[in-house]
């Protein structure tokens, strides 16, 4: 299509069609969320099928979350140049033929390459879709609902995943759990082809910084590696050393470049905003906590409660409960009144006292009167703090860094989810040794070693859910500490300067 063809409303101005748009991005941006844990728990039914490997499975997960990880800043600035349209489209598509290509995949190979063919197109789509909501929600207190929206999406996805993925599993395939994709991406295609039309000058039609290009992803791509392989090999294993140096080395080298080239793929405008570097941060780290408590609280429910994978989806639905509450009630009606640090550092509180609560898991735990209503809290804690989180990240922006700066979200939570799920497991799994081996006795029975077995896990998950509510207090300290911006309570349309943008203009943030 001609590049006119998807450019419509004047700077400045308000699409009406904006919240039709808003239900085709939000579609788009849940397939992406929730297809980061929906395979987990159908991956041991395809191993079987498939005759996978136990050292093999991992990549079903590791080739998503490298091609996605490392290909996130490369996808935004592709929207910012292309187009969000053209880029949210083309992800769409390329997301639902490598879907279509994994459910119909007969061997290893093909169901790897499908992944990291979702996780490439998921590295275009996810930052398109939040860069359009960012040009096309400008006034604050929509604004403000907007992100509500997107953030309890964002928050909840992965719950979600976990939810539908037990009941395809279990009720047709877990080849379903791919093509499941397929009609979202449909309606979603359907929707944006009909609907959306970028603001005039919102593209960044500078040239593309491929010095940059190559380090980012390289970087990004050990580094998330890194982190996968710590899990499976150690944190000691000379390769997995290799890839962190690598990832410092490359990244370092990736820094150096963007400040000194005329068009970075990263304007390190965007990070060095105290108040967007902090969202960033605090998001990332929250993210980590979150990921390993998704793993935690699955095997638990699974190993030691002997849930059904659907049940086990459907205990985690108070957390998805509470996410939504968070965002969409609390932190949407206090944007515009209160701070974003008001909202985040107790947000953060609250979801780590939730994580507090989980930290007394035991093998005869109740899910009533202490997993629930500790879930709540957590879900409902990281609902009011992620929401001005993002808005903090994209906000005060030009519209021409917009892709950019949505792909620093996603970026930022799919190195903590990498970083989450490898780190805190390592830590689990530690615990749980020492455990058995300070308590492994000659000549137990074998009923006795099982049941020992099942408290070493026990162990484990309750370590692991304490660095959890460690790493939350630390979102909390970080945001505390460095975010120190109004936001939209102060905004509503008024920017200040705060430096120079692209080829001389101003870059507009929110008042600080």
């Amino acid at each position: 299509m001609p590049p006119e063809a998807s450019v419509s409303p004047a700077p400045g101005a308000l699409d009406p069609r904006r919240w039709r748009i808003l239900t085709f991005i939000a579609i788009a941006q849940l397939m992406v969320v929730l297809d980061a844990t929906i395979v987990n728990i159908a991956l041991p039914s395809a191993q079987e099928d498939l005759g996978l490997s136990d050292g093999n499975r991992q990549w079903v997960i590791t080739a998503y979350a490298l091609a996605f990880g490392g290909l996130l800043l490369f996808g935004g600035r592709i929207a910012d140049l292309w187009g969000r349209r053209n880029a949210f489209i083309t992800g769409l598509v390329g997301f639902a033929l490598a879907s279509a290509l994994g459910g119909a995949a007969q061997n290893s190979g093909l169901l790897f390459a499908s992944r990291a063919l979702q996780g490439v197109f998921a590295a275009l789509l996810a930052p398109a879709a939040l860069s359009l909501l960012t040009v096309m929600f400008t006034e604050a207190r929509e604004r403000a609902k907007a992100f509500g929206i997107f953030g309890a999406i964002a928050g909840a996805g992965g719950a979600v995943g976990l939810l539908l993925g037990g009941v395809l599993t279990e009720y047709l395939d877990w080849r379903w759990t791919f093509y499941v994709n397929i009609p979202f991406a449909v309606v979603a295609i359907v929707g944006a082809i009909a609907l959306i039309k970028e603001p005039e000058g919102s593209r960044n039609r500078s040239p593309l910084d491929l010095p940059g290009v190559l380090l980012a992803t390289g970087g990004l791509v050990t580094l998330v590696y890194g982190f996968s392989r710590a899990e499976e090999a150690g944190w000691g294993d000379g390769v997995t050393v290799g890839m962190f140096v690598a990832a410092v080395v490359l990244l370092a080298s990736f820094v150096a470049v963007e400040a000194r080239v005329a068009h970075p793929l990263l304007p390190l405008r965007v990070v060095l905003d105290r108040n967007r570097g902090g969202a960033y941060a605090a998001t990332g780290i929250a993210v980590i906590g979150m990921f390993g408590l998704f793993l935690f609280l699955t095997f638990y429910m699974q190993l030691i409660k002997g849930y059904s994978p659907v049940v086990t989806g459907v205990a985690f639905l108070p957390m998805v409960a509470g996410m939504i509450t968070g965002s969409t009630q609390i932190a949407t009606r206090l944007m515009l009144r209160v701070p974003p640090r008001r909202l985040m550092v107790p947000g953060y509180l609250v979801a780590a006292l939730g994580m507090l609560l989980l930290t007394q898991i035991g093998m005869d735990t109740s899910y009533p009167l202490l997993i629930l209503p500790a879930m709540v809290l957590i879900g409902l804690g990281l609902g009011t703090a992620m929401m001005p989180a993002m808005q903090l990240a994209t906000g005060g922006v030009q519209p021409a860094d917009a892709g950019i700066a949505s792909a620093m979200v996603n970026t930022s939570q799919q190195v903590g989810g990498a970083i989450g799920t490898a780190l805190l497991n390592t830590i689990a799994a530690s615990a749980t040794t020492s455990y058995l081996a300070a308590r492994t006795q000659v000549g137990m029975s074998e009923q006795a070693q099982g049941l020992l077995a099942l408290e070493g896990q026990v162990h484990g998950f309750s370590r692991g859910i304490w660095w959890a509510f460690g790493i939350l207090l630390l979102s909390a300290a970080i945001a505390g500490v460095l975010i120190n911006g109004k936001g939209a309570s102060a905004a509503r349309g008024q920017e200040t300067p705060a430096g120079e943008g692209r080829e001389g203009e101003p870059v507009p943030v929110l008042a600080h």
